[in-house]
């Protein structure tokens, strides 16, 4: 008995120290590990700075202006009997829009018409009087007074005539009104009234708006100062080319422009000065009220260009940037810009081609720190293959049959000797059970007792438990569950 107490105590202590010599190794691992990916030069990207052209550009807000705008009114009082287009269609000019009942003109002008052949006849017979008092008037066959009268109802009859003959015109432009045509080309909106409607001449309310988008205007504003720096730097030039930014947009406008004119007065409220261009629209992507940005082409220089994202805000407003050295050291270096280029500086001042300049993962970096840089190419190229090889963990790592890391150092050692561990039959496994000191040796001489019977926590048997059926013969056996 003092054999096997002897024995388990030694097993205790072999189990314990393995299982803290364990755990200290691997702490020691971990921070030999730690302190070495902190001494390791941290990983930044790089850009290698050159000179190249750089377009200059004076950018002017504005909104874009339809080209021609109609409005479609009566011009004549009448019921609308006919709308002859589809809303939102693009109509010719001459395009018949309406049908306004012609009726009413038509009699009208049949009227005049009627009027026109009666002054006519009248006239006839003025006119063939008159010719034979001519002659009579000459052999004094008549007095000259009635000779007079003749000749003065002759004009008269002439005039009827013409005033015929207006009438007649005015009637027949009043009938021709009936039809409303369209006076552009162009896109027509809504109409304002339907079939049956009464409209009036000189009405207020228009029947629809057509509006010509090809070509289309854009109206900029600028201010006095810069208008009379831009006209030096256009100065000379044939036309002024403009190109146009939409809304929020970061691709240009497919097709160019051109400068038109520019306000000759400056708006005394704002002291700005307005311009207007003009651009081909054959697609109708512009359309009017838009908000857009027009560039003008300057100048072209040769300069530097650095990210904006590279560049790191100082409290007193300059920029910095961390500067990669021959060594692979990076240190802040004060920079001066010119204006901003899209999503770049153009730098005037504190760098020159040939730099290296960190332009991602500096918040890793310190003043003369060591770097590890690359370019921008392997970092996209290492951001594609990690992104191809990721991939979403299938719950649990433990459930999915995945080992427990070893440096975790929650996670039980594998290799301890920890308490004795059940079988799947709830029997104590022979090869990893310690019995517990004073316990009674059950051999194959006593059957084991089921787990209902004796339920023993953690897998040991409870110390001092006699075995079912009588004392067994003690012995320095470990207690095997009953297994032979």
């Amino acid at each position: 008995m003092k054999k096997l107490v002897v024995v388990l105590l030694l097993l205790v202590l072999i189990g314990g120290g393995g299982y803290a010599y364990y755990h200290h190794t691997q702490k020691v691992a971990k921070e030999a590990a730690d302190k070495k990916a902190a001494s390791a030069p941290a990983e930044v990207v790089e850009r290698i700075l050159k000179k190249q052209d750089v377009p200059l550009y004076a950018e002017l807000p504005g909104r874009t202006t339809a080209h021609k705008v109609a409005e479609i009114r009566p011009q004549v009082t009448g019921i609308i009997n006919k709308r002859l287009f589809e809303e939102g269609s693009d109509v010719e000019q001459g395009q018949q829009m309406y049908q306004i009942n012609p009726a009413p003109f038509q009699a009208i002008l049949n009227s005049a018409k009627a009027d026109l052949m009666k002054a006519q006849a009248n006239s006839k017979s003025v006119e063939a009087k008159a010719q034979r008092y001519a002659g009579l008037v000459k052999i004094n066959a008549i007095s000259k007074q009635d000779y007079d009268d003749t000749m003065a109802t002759l004009e008269q009859a002439k005039a009827d005539i013409a005033i015929a003959q207006a009438s007649v015109e005015t009637a027949q432009i009043n009938l021709d009104f009936t039809k409303v045509y369209a006076p552009i080309s162009g896109r027509v909106g809504k109409s304002n009234v339907t079939e049956g409607a009464l409209v009036t001449a000189g009405q207020e309310a228009s029947l629809a708006t057509i509006t010509q988008l090809d070509p289309i205007y854009v109206d900029l504003t600028q201010s006095s100062k810069d208008l009379l720096a831009l006209r030096e730097k256009i100065a000379g030039r044939e036309k002024t080319t403009v190109s146009l930014l939409v809304e929020d947009s970061t691709q240009p406008y497919k097709h160019d422009g051109e400068i038109q004119f520019s306000e000759v007065t400056v708006d005394p409220t704002t002291g700005m000065v307005q311009l207007r261009a003009i651009f081909p629209n054959p697609e109708h992507s512009l359309l009017p009220g838009l908000f857009v940005r027009a560039r003008i082409k300057l100048d072209t220089i040769n300069a530097i260009l650095l990210p904006q994202k590279a560049a790191i805000r100082n409290p007193d407003g300059s920029l910095s940037v961390w500067k990669v050295s021959a060594d692979n050291k990076v240190n802040l270096f004060p920079i001066q810009v010119d204006r901003a280029l899209n999503s770049d500086w153009i730098v005037s001042s504190g760098l020159e081609e040939g730099d290296a300049v960190v332009v991602s993962g500096f918040q890793k970096v310190a003043a003369n720190g060591a770097v590890k840089p690359i370019s921008e190419e392997e970092a996209a190229q290492k951001a594609k293959a990690d992104a191809a090889v990721k991939k979403p963990a299938d719950g649990n790592d433990k459930q999915a049959g995945k080992p427990a890391d070893p440096a975790d150092k929650d996670a039980a050692p594998a290799t301890a000797p920890d308490a004795a561990k059940a079988g799947d039959d709830g029997s104590i496994k022979k090869d990893d059970a310690i019995a517990a000191p004073g316990a009674k040796d059950d051999t194959a001489t006593t059957p084991a007792p089921s787990p209902a019977e004796t339920p023993a926590p953690d897998g040991l048997a409870p110390a001092g438990s006699p075995a079912p059926g009588g004392d067994a013969p003690k012995t320095d056996t470990p207690n095997t569950g009953g297994k032979p």
